[in-house]
């Protein structure tokens, strides 16, 4: 069967830039989906996604007129209430074939096969494949459907008939054209209330010709490029921006950058049809306000690129990428930049006027902000906050330096006061960055500025921790301030919704205490979080339960996404190690432990005797000696009393793959015990001191992992 390509286009008003490519992706997907559905595509078939600001398009391989016919076995109905006693066809059963298009001649054929305990009568037919004109249609429908649109609107389109009238539309933006070409041939389909044609328009402005009407299904991406002025690909027309802004970036000179932002380079490419990247600047004076501001407000508000320096500084030029290529470009290189000079004095202004005031005389307004309605106010979470980095510091090393202690508060007293600023208040963005800024203005030195500033750290993953200890105690109160408080007043994410982001501050916490090697342990840092809020929450043992148990959750996926072993991380996380620096000590040993040919027999021994210990209920990790009659058990205790110390002092010096591994020779002397040891003897004592033999064996085999998670 011969097979034509297929193209189809949707010319639409400008579509929402920063889903762009997720419509135009989604928009081929399911037209090509739908027509393998129905046979009119193969395995084969290959589309090619297109989509620029005014336009959703898809180019599929091998598609075929006329899909082929296919032979369809219906079950009817039971043998026993199609056919009478005589073998006639009942009335129900001509009513079914009537309803499938056939006729009581068709009887004779119908087989008899079975189904369960009886037989059924099955009907044999062949189903003319559907014609290229039905699938698209049902597939274009389905692909307008199922389009990803964030927020549909309502058009009107005037009727086709004698009396004037008009139709409601809805759809993301309004639809103008539509576009189906089989090969050379038009596929007569409707979407939108549009007829589809071979025609569409090009660049606004720089069309060669209007419409650009397309010969053949193949001519699509080059004939709109050539006559339209439009580079239909997305993933083309953001190389062509990219491959243009180093150009522009090489031709300052002087080792100058455009800003690398992924986002940004996707929005600007689902905003122009055929780039051009022009060089624009400001005046030096704007230099002097943080770069964070200059940045964000071009990046934001007019979807510029700034231009960086060798070191990471930014300069008095930036990056245009303009959707016209006029050939004297000073008209828009010049409006451009009277466009963003009144941005930049309102970010000059912001600032002169936020160093007017000290952060300290902010504090008393923190009191008039509402953070949480059951929880109190900004002003309120601040103390919280600053009490927890009290308790936090004073477990730290450095507590010994008053001018730490001194730090951390001032940090944790202050570190929400920037909320209160006109910068932050015009770009919320900025938070913490520009409390770093007006701190330094401040004089309050460079720890306390950087505290302040990096006190939401990490703000994402792969995110940088706090730079100091100042920063990182602030951080870890203010994580577990909100963790708590939101936990204990019953805001616990649910599903994907998380508003207050608990599963990112619960992963900070993990971070901080994984990567920054804080020596404190987890509950005792949670614990210590819940006095502060006072009668704010009702059960603050439930609230602790609650959320230790989300906080090694996220941890657990943390680690798999590392690469180790959902039995690794079950074995390790199974005991809630304290000290989160040191589970990836831990997996690292189990990991070299599993490796070792007895692991897996002291794994499945491991489970054994927690199945045993289980089922005994209390028991004490004692054994008498004398009471050792075996030879096995006694040749296990001996092995027992040389290895077991040794196994624990090289844990409690932190070699715990060395401690396993020193466990692995006591592989013999348990296989024995199980073989030669009845641990449940009649006689009470020695039943129960076998069973502290198993106690005392059990602690000494988990205090790295829970080695039973690694048994098959």
């Amino acid at each position: 069967m011969t097979t034509q390509n297929l193209l189809v286009e949707l010319f639409v008003e400008e579509l929402p830039p920063k889903v762009l490519q997720k419509l135009g992706d989604a928009f081929a997907g399911v037209l090509l989906e739908q027509l393998k559905a129905q046979g009119l595509a193969t395995a084969a078939s290959v589309v090619t996604a297109y989509a620029s600001p005014r336009r959703l398009a898809a180019h599929i391989t091998a598609v075929v007129a006329q899909a082929a016919d296919k032979a369809v076995q219906q079950k009817l109905m039971p043998v026993a209430v199609g056919l009478d006693a005589s073998g006639n066809a009942t009335p129900a059963l001509l009513k079914k074939l009537q309803a499938l298009g056939a006729s009581a001649e068709a009887v004779p054929q119908l087989k008899r096969l079975p189904d369960g305990k009886a037989e059924a009568l099955f009907y044999d037919s062949v189903v003319t494949g559907a014609s290229l004109q039905q699938g698209l249609q049902k597939a274009l429908d389905e692909a307008i459907a199922k389009l990803p649109i964030p927020k549909v609107m309502s058009y009107q389109l005037e009727t086709d008939c004698e009396l004037p009238g008009w139709s409601s539309v809805n759809f993301v933006r309004p639809a103008h054209s539509l576009v189906a070409l089989h090969g050379a041939k038009v596929v007569n389909v409707k979407a939108l209330g549009l007829t589809a044609g071979c025609s569409t328009q090009g660049h606004r402005f720089e069309a060669k010709v209007s419409p650009v009407v397309f010969a053949h299904a193949d001519d699509y991406a080059s004939q709109l490029a050539k006559d339209g002025a439009v580079i239909a690909s997305f993933v083309e027309r953001r190389a062509e921006i990219a491959r243009q802004l180093q150009a522009a970036a090489a031709k300052v000179g002087g080792g100058v950058t455009a800003i690398d932002d992924a986002a940004l380079l996707d929005e600007v490419t689902a905003l122009v049809e055929r780039p051009n990247v022009l060089v624009c600047e400001f005046e030096t004076q704007f230099l002097d306000v943080p770069q964070e501001c200059l940045i964000l407000t071009m990046k934001a508000n007019q979807k510029y690129f700034p231009l960086l320096d060798a070191s990471g500084k930014l300069t008095h030029q930036f990056l245009v990428v303009s959707n016209i290529s006029p050939d004297d470009a000073s008209a828009v290189i010049g409006g451009n930049e009277r466009v963003v000079r009144p941005r930049l004095a309102d970010a000059k202004f912001f600032f002169d006027q936020d160093r007017k005031k000290t952060l300290a005389s902010r504090v008393e307004g923190l009191g008039k902000v509402v953070y949480h309605n059951k929880l109190g106010t900004q002003g309120e979470r601040t103390q919280r906050v600053r009490a927890i980095a009290k308790g936090i510091a004073q477990w730290l090393p450095q507590a010994k330096d008053a001018s730490f202690v001194q730090a951390v508060d001032t940090a944790a007293h202050l570190a929400k006061t920037d909320l209160l600023t006109d910068m932050v208040g015009e770009f919320p963005e900025l938070q913490g960055i520009m409390g770093g800024y007006y701190a330094r203005h401040d004089g309050l030195g460079d720890a306390v500025a950087h505290a302040i500033e990096d006190h939401y750290k990490p703000r994402f993953a792969g995110d940088t921790l706090p730079r100091n200890e100042v920063g990182l105690v602030v951080a870890l109160a203010d994580k577990l301030e909100t963790l708590v408080g939101m936990f204990g007043i019953g805001n616990v994410p649910t599903g994907d919704k998380d508003p207050f982001a608990l599963r990112r501050h619960a992963l900070g916490v993990v971070r901080m205490l994984s990567d920054a090697h804080v020596s404190l342990d987890l509950s005792a840092l949670l614990a210590q979080a819940v006095p502060v809020f006072g009668d704010k929450i009702a059960d603050p043992q439930a609230t602790l339960a609650a959320l230790s148990s989300f906080i090694y959750d996220r941890l657990s996926g943390s680690l798999r996404e590392q690469g180790y072993s959902a039995q690794e991380v079950e074995a390790v996380l199974a005991l809630q190690p304290q000290r989160l620096g040191d589970v990836s000590k831990r997996l690292e040993a189990v990991r070299a432990f599993a490796a070792l040919p007895e692991a897996a027999a002291l794994a499945a021994a491991n489970k054994r005797i927690g199945n045993i210990l289980k089922k005994a209920g209390e028991v004490q990790a004692l054994v008498k000696s004398e009471l050792l009659q075996e030879a096995a058990e006694q040749a296990l205790y001996a092995q027992m009393q040389g290895i077991a110390p040794q196994a624990d002092a090289l844990f409690d010096a932190g070699d715990y793959t060395a401690s396993l591994q020193t466990l692995a020779a006591l592989r013999g002397a348990v296989d024995a015990f199980f073989d030669g040891v009845m641990v449940n003897a009649e006689d009470v004592n020695l039943r129960n001191n076998r069973l502290g033999l198993l106690k005392t064996l059990h602690i000494a085999m988990n205090r790295v992992a829970d080695l039973s998670c690694l048994a098959a």
